[in-house]
Parts: structure tokens; C-alpha cells; sequence
């Protein structure tokens, strides 16, 4: 069945001459292939009328049949035969080694389903930024007050400084431990809900409340050129690490005499102490906010107050060597584990070093070195380090 085109307004015009069947063009029915893809309207036109549908189905049915051989050939080449491959792996090999081969492989797979297991029943790691929320709520190891509209806020000299331009400059004016400083803030409509958001934002980073204030650009423009703009957590953080600026305590590690006239060095070489905070330290790790704490109640915190002294907490090397100090402090303010700086400073000994010299041992493989310093965190209950990535990996590595 057919239409004359002259009654479409789309469809071309006749054209003039010729036989009055040739001078229109008709639209066909659609026809159905069971060899293509689905239905298919065909048009046919007097250019291809001597072409007849079954020779243009033929046609169409080649164009499919070459087109699935390709996908055919790309899904193959696609999809190796592995099994086909390790026959001709395995096909010089004696059976012993392939049984040693299948164990390796189920204990290999073991191994990972174990490490699977224990990734969902440990609790999650706290990060250093919920770490820094802890702390400026229960305000450890504060060394300064800032009063706003008649509020005390306990805060953290270190961190202030590290984290805004506009504190540093301002405690640097009054050094002494525990001083008050009454804070006059020029930016209009800043209470004491978000000041107190404002110093939340400088120790993680974030506001910590829902303020249609915060989203003010006007109020946030004025903000930065008061306090100015700090960096990330992460980059003040490290700087904080770097320099060290306003440290107040300092870790020593005890040693063995005899060990250290058997190494021929002296005690200086090996009892080097390491600068820290004591903000930071007691709020990544349990054991030395309970040590610090302790301090506190008994009094001997006092005494470096009024002296102006940095604590200093001794350490047994035999417990926590001083070559893991500086991987754990640099975990703690970045929560990144650096195992390099291990071999940065040859000159820098420690008990365990002088043990394995003493007695002939070779030295630790890298392995080792963490699966030592994932049990010093766990005595540390510093998490972070614990279940870093590389340290766990290492630890399953060697069993």
C-alpha cells in the first residue's frame, strides 16, 4: 500500500517526464526482520526501485552477521583464557611445586579474608580532626585564657598562633602561663555562640554549628581581614611540627649505661630529647593525657610553671625506643606514618640499635620495624597509628 507524496507536504515533489509511476515517490510499509535487531521502517524511492526488499534484506542480514562476528572477536580478545594459560604455565612444573603454589594461594586468600574481617570489627580510627574537637571542648592542657563579653574561653597558645595571624600577634604580647586576655573584636555582630564557633573552625577546620551568619559573605570577608585567612588544618598542623614554636614539654628516653660504654658513645648521644605539645600529645593519645593529668594532680605541674619549663616526661626505651619518636609525633600532628625518617639521621642511636649491634643482630627489615611500632601504639591507645594502612599491611606481610 502506497501514498501519493503530492499529498504530503514533506515528502519530495514529482518530478517532470517520464513514466507517471516514476514520478512519485512512495512510502512503504515497514517490514520486519527476525535476523536485525527489532522492526525496521524502510523507505523506497524511485532511485531504488529496481531494487527489490528481499535483495536489500539479504544486504541488511550480511551487515548483521559481520557485525556480531566483531563483537564476538573484541568480547574474546577482551576476556583471556586463564585457565588456558596457567596449564601452560604449570606444564613443566613438578607437583610439589604446584602444591606449594596452591598453598600460597589459599593462604594468601585466608589471610585477606582475615584482614577483611578485622577492618569491620576495629573501631574506627580517630582522625586528628575530631581529635582537635575533643580537645577544644574539654579544653586539656590549656595555657591561656581569651575573655569575650564576660565568657572565659580556655584555649591553646600553640594552636592559636599556628592557625591565625591575628592570635599570634596578640599572645605574643602577653607570654606568661595562664594570662587572661580580654579580646575587643571590631567586626560587627559577632557574639558569644560565634566566637566560640570561630575558635572551633581554627582547631578543626570547621564551624561546628549552623549559623545563617557563616553564610554571609559580608561577615566572612570582615572575619579575614581581622583574623586574616588561615591555611588548611593539615598544612598549619605540619608547620606546627616543623618549627615547634611555644612547645612545652619535652620527651627523654632512658637508656642503659652499660650498653652505651659498650657501644662507645656517650649519654648525651642517646637520651636526645624531642620538643612536642603537650595539647596535641594528650589529645591523640590516652596514655600521655593520663600521664600529663597525673602530673597535674600531684603537683608537679607547678613547679615548671613557676619555673617557666617545659615538662619533660622520661620514656623506657625498652618499652618505646627513641628511634620510633619522631614517626609517632609526626603521626600525631599530620596522621600521616612516615617510615623514612627512621634512616634520615644515621648519627642519632637508640637501645634498640645498640642492642642489635651488641649482640650481632642484623638490622631491622622494614617489616619489622612495623610491626614494633604498631604495638607501641597500641600501648600509646594511639589508634591513628595503629591501623594506618602501611603499618597493617607490613604486620599481616609478616605472618
Amino acid at each position: 500500500m502506497g501514498a501519493n507524496a503530492s499529498s504530503y507536504p514533506h515528502s519530495c515533489s514529482p518530478r517532470v517526464g517520464g513514466n507517471s509511476q516514476a514520478q512519485q515517490t512512495f512510502i512503504g510499509t515497514s517490514s520486519y526482520s527476525q535476523q536485525g535487531y527489532g522492526c525496521e521502517s524502510k523507505l523506497y524511492s524511485l532511485d531504488h526501485g529496481h531494487e527489490k526488499p528481499q535483495d536489500k534484506k539479504k544486504r541488511t542480514s550480511g551487515l548483521a552477521t559481520l557485525k556480531k562476528k566483531f563483537i564476538k572477536r573484541r568480547k574474546s580478545n577482551r576476556s583471556a583464557d586463564h585457565a588456558k594459560q596457567m596449564r601452560e604455565l604449570l606444564s613443566g612444573w613438578d607437583v610439589r611445586d604446584v602444591n606449594a603454589l596452591v598453598e600460597e594461594y589459599e593462604g594468601t586468600s585466608a589471610l585477606k579474608e582475615l584482614s577483611l574481617q578485622a577492618s569491620l570489627a576495629r573501631p574506627e580510627a580517630r582522625t586528628l580532626q575530631k581529635d582537635m574537637a575533643d580537645l577544644y571542648e574539654y579544653k586539656y592542657c590549656t595555657d591561656v585564657d581569651l575573655i569575650f563579653q564576660e565568657t572565659c574561653f580556655p584555649v591553646h597558645r600553640a594552636i592559636l598562633a599556628a592557625r591565625c595571624p591575628f592570635f599570634k600577634t596578640l599572645l605574643s604580647s602577653s607570654p606568661e602561663y595562664g594570662a587572661e586576655i580580654v579580646m575587643d573584636i571590631s567586626t560587627a555582630g559577632i557574639d558569644m555562640p560565634m566566637f566560640s564557633a570561630l575558635l572551633h573552625y581554627l582547631y578543626t577546620g570547621e564551624f561546628g554549628m549552623e549559623d545563617s551568619r557563616f553564610q554571609n559573605v559580608d561577615i566572612l570577608v570582615q572575619l579575614s581581614e581581622e583574623f586574616g585567612t588561615p591555611n588548611s588544618l593539615d598544612v598549619d598542623m605540619r608547620g606546627l611540627f616543623d618549627y615547634m614554636c611555644y612547645y612545652d614539654v619535652v620527651l627523654s628516653f632512658s637508656s642503659d649505661s652499660e650498653l652505651v660504654e659498650a657501644f662507645g658513645g656517650n649519654q648525651n648521644c642517646l637520651d636526645e630529647e624531642l620538643k612536642a605539645h603537650k595539647a596535641i600529645i594528650s589529645a591523640r593519645s590516652p596514655f600521655f593525657r593520663n600521664l600529663l593529668q597525673r602530673r597535674i594532680r600531684t603537683g608537679e605541674e607547678i613547679t615548671d610553671r613557676t619555673l617557666r619549663t617545659p615538662t619533660r616526661i622520661i620514656l623506657d626505651e625498652s618499652i618505646i625506643p627513641k628511634k620510633y619518636a619522631k614517626v609517632i609525633l609526626h603521626c600525631m600532628y599530620t596522621d600521616v606514618v612516615d617510615l623514612s625518617v627512621l634512616h634520615c639521621s644515621p648519627s642519632v642511636g637508640s637501645l634498640s640499635e645498640v642492642q642489635a649491634l651488641v649482640t650481632g643482630k642484623p638490622n631491622m627489615t622494614r617489616a619489622e620495624e612495623a610491626m614494633e611500632l604498631y604495638h607501641i601504639a597500641l600501648f600509646l591507645e594511639f589508634n591513628m597509628l595503629a591501623q594506618a594502612k602501611f603499618v597493617r599491611k607490613c604486620f599481616y606481610r609478616k605472618f
